[in-house]
């Protein structure tokens, strides 16, 4: 195919993967290239001894994203993945206080509130109604845009709900949950999904108190087999589209040709020789220097190449594909401004194969500590806290393929400063002393909080993961474990765009970017790029037309289809 019909999506991340799905699907030649021996990214899976580690996400919230995106992807999710509701959703432990669980049923959740706090039962209906209401919002006028334009904003619906939806993004999500709920442990409770955001409570806006009509009400999901089953799912809409696949490649560079007045400013930096001509994406729109001519890359023997191009789409990490694969001239968003935002938390994994079952933990339980702020400030200070909130999932106890039978299959999460000098974590207790150290003490205080004694002696397979390996393995800035927090100015129209300001053909993809961090905003991510790059460039397939929009639906392909 030429290159005026040529997409190159770099990273193979879940981000990636939809994206060359749905490019392809509108008639785009795609090459996905990612630098790893596997697709996947955040979304990896680890072998060992028998056991299937997840080593990214664990839980599935907003089914109808993902049901949404296998649409626009011309198949189902049901077809795809065959995913389960957890009861309990997940279990709660704390330092100070009995456990509380949020199970898959509203009703037993208020009664939960409500023995806890009397009162506090009609407040959590009145906060979920609240938070049901603001996330419908979220769906039809925030997540699906690129804030290009400012039909979404000026939209009738948001002018009419504008005195509730300013002060939701005024106002902390912690002041707006103490407001409400007097009790810590409840305060905790639905503090907590600010950290599913890569932030704090204290500091991501009240808006997303509308993640707790998702857990609370809604239910968690988990797909049979892992969550490789989801990476698998993607791959295969991708290739089934026509999409080709290519591991062990590492982009070097985006190469560009000057365009328009920007020709003198851009220069031999913003240009290589290689590929230009390619005339897919249009040059020369308000403010952009150059187009895209393809990427320069290492193919897995060595071999250095260049991959001709019209659209280059960075789904790896925004600020490694702008300030590492961009010459200064060409960076929208350049090392200063990044100076300026906050990476979010960083985190020590740890994958434990047990010996033995651990009935004290549900398939997701989390451990809060007393000094809730200080927890918290810790991390953004630098400092790993001690003693530290954990999560724990325990796939095993849903899933028997993930573990040998009579074992148990851990994930131990604990976020720490995203620092890349508390180093990588290793295998049977090889990775970076400050790493291992915290891995240590997680696995202790799961062991005394959740009455598993024995449990560190139980531990037959190990693995740790740091901030050094996010830093090193997924070119995470700054070493972090979700991508730039949501606090108030890296939220909705003000996180970092999905397209290039300086370069036409240069799109963004993934939890850099709008609409965020996590599954459902990676695929969000992928449709909203699509659609934009429909009305910047046009579809090269069935639309042919440069600016036409092809349908959103599309027909099913056959299974296995090219």
């Amino acid at each position: 195919m030429s290159a005026e019909r040529s997409a190159v999506v770099v990273g193979g991340g879940v981000a990636g993967l939809a994206t060359a799905a749905l490019l392809a699907r509108d008639g785009w030649s795609v090459d996905v290239l990612e630098r790893s021996d596997a697709v996947g990214g955040r979304a990896g899976t680890w072998e060992s001894g028998g056991f299937r580690f997840d080593t990214g996400p664990s839980w599935l919230l907003m089914p109808e994203v993902f049901e949404r995106f296998f649409a626009e992807a011309g198949t189902t999710l049901a077809e795809r993945l065959d995913l389960v509701t957890l009861d309990p959703a997940y279990r709660v432990l704390f330092e100070d206080g009995d456990p509380l669980e949020v199970v898959a049923d509203r009703a037993a959740n208020l009664a939960t509130f409500e023995a806890a706090e009397p009162g506090a039962g009609a407040a959590l209906d009145r906060y979920l109604r609240s938070a049901r209401s603001t996330y419908e919002t979220a769906l039809r006028r925030f997540l699906y845009t690129s804030f290009d334009t400012p039909g979404g904003l000026l939209h009738p619906e948001v002018a009419l709900q504008g005195h509730r939806l300013a002060p939701l993004l005024l106002r902390s999500l912690e002041s707006f949950v103490a407001r409400r709920f007097r009790e810590p442990r409840l305060r905790q409770v639905l503090g907590y999904p600010a950290v599913f955001l890569g932030t704090s409570p204290d500091r991501a806006p009240s808006m997303y108190h509308l993640m707790s009509a998702l857990d609370l009400e809604g239910g968690v999901r988990y797909p049979r087999g892992g969550f490789g089953r989801l990476v698998d799912a993607l791959a295969d809409v991708a290739r089934e589209a026509g999409a080709r696949l290519r591991t062990g490649w590492e982009v070097t560079a985006v190469t560009t040709r000057a365009t328009g007045a920007g020709a003198a400013g851009a220069g031999a930096e913003g240009a290589g020789a290689e590929g230009a001509g390619a005339e897919g994406a249009r040059p020369g729109r308000a403010g952009r220097h150059a187009a895209v001519t393809g990427v320069r890359c290492t193919d897995p023997g060595g071999v250095e190449r260049h991959l001709p191009a019209a659209l280059v789409v960075g789904a790896a990490d925004l600020h490694h594909v702008e300030t590492r694969l961009l010459p200064p001239a060409l960076q929208t968003y350049p090392e200063a401004w990044w100076r300026r935002r906050d990476p979010g938390p960083g985190g020590v994994l740890a994958m434990l194969g047990v010996r033995g079952r651990v009935p004290q933990l549900a398939h997701h339980t989390l451990l809060f500590t007393r000094d809730w702020r200080r927890n918290f400030a810790d991390i953004a200070a630098g400092v790993v806290p001690e003693p530290a909130s954990a999560y724990v999932c325990a796939p095993s106890r849903t899933d028997p393929t993930v573990a040998p039978p009579d074992h148990e299959n851990l994930f131990v999460l604990v976020p720490v400063p995203a620092d890349p000098g508390l180093g990588r974590g290793g295998v049977d207790g090889r990775g970076a002393p400050a790493v291992e150290r915290v891995a240590d003490a997680a696995i202790d205080q799961l062991a005394r909080w959740a009455g598993v004694p024995d449990l560190a002696e139980r531990v037959v397979v190990r693995r740790t993961v740091g901030p050094g390996d996010f830093a090193a393995d997924l070119h995470a800035w700054r070493g972090g474990m979700l991508g730039p927090g949501h606090t108030l100015r890296q939220s909705a129209f003000l996180r970092a765009g999905n397209a290039s300001r300086k370069v036409a053909g240069l799109y963004y993809a993934g939890s850099g970017t709008i609409p965020g961090v996590g599954l459902p905003m990676c695929l969000i991510s992928a449709e909203i790029l699509r659609d934009r790059v429909r009305r910047e460039v046009g579809a090269p397939g069935a639309a042919g037309r440069a600016g036409s929009r092809a349908p959103t639906r599309a027909r099913r392909p056959r299974v296995g289809a090219p």
